[in-house]
């Protein structure tokens, strides 16, 4: 699909699309309930998707499916597959694959797309120490395994991605873990474990916590049923704050202050450029004003990249973000991605070594951008072009499926000129 972005003034109200980290998450917790669960303002991206039919895989039964509740219900891993499909969800094939490994059955875990191109090699260090018998594909999916697991303390390493320790606190307590615990190594994205034991807890499990350096596991009765609201998404949402910023003065309703997400953290960014910002509860209000140059630590928040940079072309002087490592092994690597694409537009982007200098406030030019198969590069793009001198066209923008599915919807209904070409 081919789209096409014309220089636009915004304005109106607009609704933040749901968190998929939120929905995954409760995805899992469903499967793991013994009952019935009701997903309240459940998600429709790909990775929602490929979360849905992965627990329905893994033995959750889905009885009614519809825009405002999804019911599921539940006793537990019991597949009824032997192949497990996680889509191109990187939190999914990470978390999924321990929730699969409770079962005694043999199973393949595999995936599409980037994730093909993944590590995935902790899975190999860390499975034997659990009881869990594995072959993978030189690190890479697809993987084979048999458990069940057998909770153990075990030491993890953190760098690469918070993901797998979710996989890992979820499926322990599942297990009816007692007195073991996980250590972690060099963590990062802490707000995205405050996320995981956030709905841990509305599921009734909670497990102590010790500075995010190791987590604590008493004996409990497990995972209870119950109803769960997804949030709205901060993640997409920030496309749409940075957009609102950028071309016109626009509402954003249904993202929480109170959120443990971490990709709330683009509110920082914003004030510091000078955007205009209102907050109330659920409301966000954003405008045009004269934006300056920021710094921002990005570490824990790495998918905020992409909506940073697009503001950062229209702040006056050179913005720094840090956190440029946690980017290679996105759906593209989105550094370079980043670089090469908003370099089309004529704005100048350097790395070094773990910073990216992105240099603004001159004027973008339209041009023909490749999405990369990122949906975050594809939003990315279409923001910046909001204010561009001419039309953007972007090639690949279906690739906003894999989260924000009606994201070009959305910026319509607010006023952009927006084109769209089936293939």
């Amino acid at each position: 699909m081919v789209v096409t972005i014309y220089p636009s003034s915004i304005s109106g109200k607009v609704q933040a699309p749901a968190s998929k980290s939120s929905m995954q998450r409760a995805c899992a917790a469903a499967l793991l309930s013994k009952g019935t669960t009701t997903i309240l303002n459940p998600g429709t991206s790909n990775d929602d998707v490929a979360a849905l039919d992965v627990i329905s895989k893994l033995g959750a039964n889905i009885v009614n499916k519809a825009n405002d509740a999804i019911i599921i219900k539940s006793n537990g891993v019991a597949p009824v597959s032997s192949s497990i499909n996680c889509g191109e969800s990187g939190l999914g094939i990470r978390m999924f694959t321990p929730l699969a490994a409770l079962s005694d059955q043999q199973l393949t875990i595999s995936g599409t797309g980037s994730l093909l191109k993944r590590p995935m090699h902790f899975f190999d260090e860390i499975f034997p120490q659990l009881g869990i018998e594995i072959s993978s594909n030189n690190g890479h999916l697809p993987i084979n395994i048999k458990g069940p697991l057998s909770p153990a303390d075990i030491e993890i390493d953190g760098s690469l991605s918070s993901q797998f320790l979710t996989g890992l606190l979820m499926a322990y307590a599942a297990a009816g873990a007692g007195d073991v615990t996980i250590k972690v190594r060099d963590l990062k994205s802490k707000p995205y474990v405050d996320l995981t034991l956030d709905v841990m807890k509305k599921f009734g499990v909670e497990v102590q916590n010790d500075q995010y350096k190791a987590f604590t596991f008493k004996q409990q009765s497990g995972f209870t049923a119950c109803n769960y609201t997804v949030e709205g998404d901060w993640s997409g949402g920030a496309f749409l704050l940075a957009a609102g910023a950028i071309a016109g003065k626009i509402t954003v309703e249904g993202l929480s202050i109170a959120s443990t997400q971490a990709d709330k953290e683009i509110m920082k960014a914003l004030v510091d450029s000078g955007a205009d910002v209102n907050v109330s509860e659920n409301v966000i209000t954003v405008g045009p004003s004269s934006l300056t140059a920021f710094s921002f630590d990005a570490t824990d928040c790495p998918d905020l990249f992409p909506p940073l940079v697009a503001l950062a072309c229209y702040c006056k002087g050179t913005s720094y973000i840090k956190g440029v490592s946690r980017l290679a092994h996105k759906e593209s690597n989105r550094g370079l991605t980043l670089q090469q694409e908003f370099g089309k537009m004529g704005i100048g982007i350097e790395m070094n070594e773990d910073v990216m200098m992105v240099h603004g406030g001159n004027e973008l030019k339209g041009a023909v951008v490749h999405s990369h198969h990122d949906h975050r590069i594809a939003m990315a793009c279409a923001v910046a072009a909001l204010k561009a001198n001419g039309e953007t066209v972007i090639e690949e923008a279906e690739a906003i499926d894999k989260s924000f599915p009606d994201f070009y919807d959305k910026i319509s209904s607010i006023s952009a000129a927006v084109k769209t070409l089936q293939p």
